[in-house]
C-alpha cells in the first residue's frame, strides 16, 4: 500500500520529500515507493511538510521501519534562489515558490527528530537520506549560498545513512536488513559515518576494491590544493573514506546496475497519474526515459556523480512496451513529449566492462559509437500504433553524432519539430577547456543539420553559460560576435554560471584553481561582472551599454 492519505496509520517506512508524489516512473519518491511497495511492505508519503512545526511529519504517526527523506529533484538552494542568490519567490519576471525551506534535507531531518521525541521516550527509528541533494552534498563541499565549507550533509542532519545517485538497490537492502533487524554497514551506494580512524580502512576492501582515502575536512579547509586533491578522487566507482573531526564518513561504491534492472523497474505497475497540484511534472506524462548516467563529463554538470558516468540502457523492447501502455490512456494525443535521456544520442553505448573500468569512455577507442541501437529505437518507437510522433527534446551530443547521416536524417524528418536544441555552453577554447566541453566540430555540425534540414525549413537552438571559471569580459564580446553570426533568436537561453556542490567548476570557483593543472584560473566572483557578462549577451542590453559609454564620453 503507498498512500498520501492521513487517515491511514501506521506504515513500514515514511517518505518525507520536497516534491508532490506522483505514481509515475520519472518521480524519484515515486520510484521508490513502488519498490518498496513490490517487496511487500506499506509505504506512507508525506509531500511538502509543513517546516514550522511538526503536525505534518507526526500525522502518520511512526513508521517501523525507518524514515525516508529527500529534497526532491533539485537541490533545495538552487530551487529557492536565483544564480545571484536573490529569491527565486521574488522574481519580477518569473516569480517561483517550491514550497519547501532552504538546505531542505537538513531541515526535515531535524523536524523528524523533534516529532520522534514528542511521540516517544527515546525510542527512534532510522532516518535515510537520498536524492539529489544528499548526493551531491555526501563529501565535505563549498557552498556558494553560504560561501564557506560544509562538512558532509550527514553530520548536519543527523541521520544514519545516505543513499547517493539512483536509488532502487539500495532502498530495498535497507527495507529488509531493517526489517531482519540488521545493520547498515557495507550496502553498495550507501555513505555512513563511523566511529573509526581511516588507518583502519588501510586493507579493507569492498566489492572487490580497496578503500582510498581523501583529505580531510580539516586539511581541505585550510589548503585550496588539498581541496582539489580531493574533488579529483570524487567517484561513484571507489570506496572512499574522509575524517570529519573524530568521526569519518565512509562512501560504498556504487552497485553495478544493469540493463535489465532498469528494465523490471520499468515494468513495475505505475499508473502515471500526476496531481493537478504537481502541474509541473504534467509536461512529463507522456516522456521516455530511456538510459542512465553520461559520459560527457561536463566539468559543470552534476550528472557524474548522481547517475554516473557509464550508460546503462533500457531495451529496445522495454521502452516501446512502455510507450504502448501510454498509448493506452484516454488522454493520450498521439505524442511522446521527449524519448531521450542525458544526452539522448548515448543510448546503446553501454560498455560491457563499464563497472571495471574508470576511463573517460567519450576519449576510448573501443567505444561504440555506430548510433546503431539509437537509430533502431526511434525507428521502432514510430512504428507504434497510435503513435504519431516521438520527440526528442532531451537534446544530443553533436560532436558524437556528427559522422552519422541516417541517425541525423532519422532525427530530423521524424522527431524534432521546427529545431533542435544543442549545448554549445561557450566558444572560447579556454573556456571550453575549462568545461571539458569542446565544440570544435560545432561549425561542421551546424553546416550539416542545415543541409539534411534546409528543406524542412528547421534549425538548431543554443543554450550557453557565462561567468564560468575562466570567462574574462573579452570572452563575452568574442561570445556576443558569435551569438550574432548565429542570430539572437535562436538562443534558447544564457544562464549564469552556478556554482552547485561538488563539481569541477565549483572547484575551480572556490579555490581559484584548475585542479587538473593547479594553476590559477580567473573567476568573475562579483555579482556586478556576472550581471555584465549575461547582459552583454542579450541584444537590448547591448546596446543600452553603449549609449551609456557614448553619453559618458559626450559628457566628458
Amino acid at each position: 500500500m503507498i498512500t498520501t492519505d492521513p487517515n491511514k496509520k501506521k506504515f513500514d517506512i515514511i517518505l518525507v520529500c520536497g516534491d508532490y508524489w506522483a505514481d509515475h516512473p520519472h518521480s524519484g519518491v515515486g520510484v521508490i515507493a513502488r519498490i518498496l511497495e513490490e517487496e511487500g511492505f506499506s509505504v506512507g508519503i508525506i509531500e511538502k511538510p509543513d517546516w514550522r512545526s511538526t503536525n505534518d511529519i507526526i500525522k502518520f504517526g511512526l513508521p517501523k521501519l525507518f524514515y525516508g527523506v529527500s529534497s526532491g529533484a533539485i537541490d533545495s538552494m538552487l530551487q529557492n534562489y536565483t544564480p545571484l542568490k536573490k529569491l527565486r519567490s521574488e522574481d519580477p519576471y518569473k516569480p517561483f515558490s517550491s514550497g519547501i525551506p532552504d538546505r531542505a534535507i537538513i531541515v526535515y531531518s531535524q523536524l523528524i527528530k523533534r516529532a520522534q521525541k514528542e511521540l516517544t521516550k527515546g525510542s527512534f527509528v532510522p532516518i535515510i537520506l537520498g536524492g539529489v541533494e544528499a548526493s551531491l552534498r555526501r563529501f565535505t563541499h563549498y557552498d556558494y549560498w553560504s560561501n564557506k565549507l560544509r562538512r558532509p550533509i550527514l553530520f548536519d542532519a543527523k541521520a544514519d545513512l545516505l543513499v547517493y545517485g539512483p536509488g532502487e538497490y539500495q532502498i530495498r537492502q535497507i527495507a529488509l536488513r531493517l526489517k531482519n533487524k540488521q545493520g547498515l554497514e557495507n550496502i553498495a551506494g550507501t555513505c555512513l559515518i563511523l566511529k573509526r580512524s581511516v588507518d583502519s580502512f588501510e586493507k579493507e576492501i569492498f566489492s572487490g576494491k580497496k578503500f582510498e582515502v581523501l583529505p580531510s575536512f580539516n586539511d581541505v579547509s585550510q589548503d585550496n590544493k588539498m581541496f582539489c586533491k580531493m574533488q579529483m578522487r570524487f567517484s561513484n566507482q571507489r570506496n572512499l573514506v574522509q575524517q570529519v573531526d573524530n568521526r569519518v564518513l565512509v562512501q560504498y561504491r556504487m552497485h553495478n546496475y544493469t540493463s535489465e534492472e532498469l528494465d523490471a523497474l520499468y515494468e513495475l505497475p505505475f499508473s502515471y497519474k500526476i496531481p493537478d497540484k504537481f502541474k509541473e511534472f504534467q509536461m512529463t506524462k507522456f516522456s521516455i526515459i530511456t538510459h542512465r548516467g553520461c559520459f560527457g563529463n561536463c566539468s559543470f554538470c552534476s550528472i557524474a556523480l548522481h547517475q554516473g558516468t557509464k550508460i546503462i540502457s533500457r531495451s529496445i523492447e522495454s521502452i516501446t512496451s512502455e510507450i504502448k501502455r501510454m498509448s493506452k490512456f484516454s488522454d493520450f494525443k498521439g505524442y511522446i513529449s521527449d524519448i531521450g535521456g542525458p544526452s539522448a544520442n548515448m543510448y546503446g553505448m553501454d560498455c560491457p566492462s563499464a563497472h571495471n573500468c574508470e576511463k573517460n569512455c567519450i576519449d576510448c577507442s573501443i567505444l561504440n559509437r555506430s548510433h546503431e541501437k539509437a537509430l533502431e529505437l526511434l525507428q521502432e518507437s514510430r512504428k507504434i500504433n497510435r503513435i504519431k510522433k516521438t520527440f526528442v527534446r532531451s537534446g544530443i551530443r553533436y560532436d558524437l553524432a556528427i559522422d552519422h547521416d541516417e541517425y541525423l536524417k532519422e532525427l530530423s524528418e521524424y522527431h524534432i519539430s521546427g529545431n533542435l536544441k544543442i549545448a554549445p555552453e561557450h566558444f572560447s577554447p579556454n573556456i571550453c577547456a575549462l568545461m571539458n566541453k569542446p565544440n570544435d566540430k560545432f561549425d561542421e555540425f551546424k553546416e550539416k543539420f542545415d543541409q539534411i534540414n534546409k528543406t524542412l525549413k528547421q534549425h538548431l537552438k543554443y543554450y550557453f553559460i557565462t561567468a564560468h571559471p575562466g570567462s574574462t569580459m573579452e570572452d563575452v564580446h568574442n561570445l556576443r560576435e558569435k551569438l550574432e553570426d548565429l542570430g539572437f533568436q535562436n538562443t534558447e537561453s544564457i544562464q549564469i554560471f552556478t556554482p552547485t556542490p561538488m563539481s569541477i567548476s565549483t572547484c575551480m570557483y572556490y579555490t581559484g584553481l584548475n585542479p587538473y593543472t593547479l594553476e590559477p584560473v580567473y573567476i568573475p566572483y562579483t555579482y556586478n561582472e556576472k550581471k555584465k557578462q549575461k547582459n552583454l549577451l542579450y541584444p537590448s542590453q547591448r546596446e543600452s551599454l553603449r549609449d551609456n559609454r557614448e553619453n559618458k564620453k559626450g559628457k566628458k
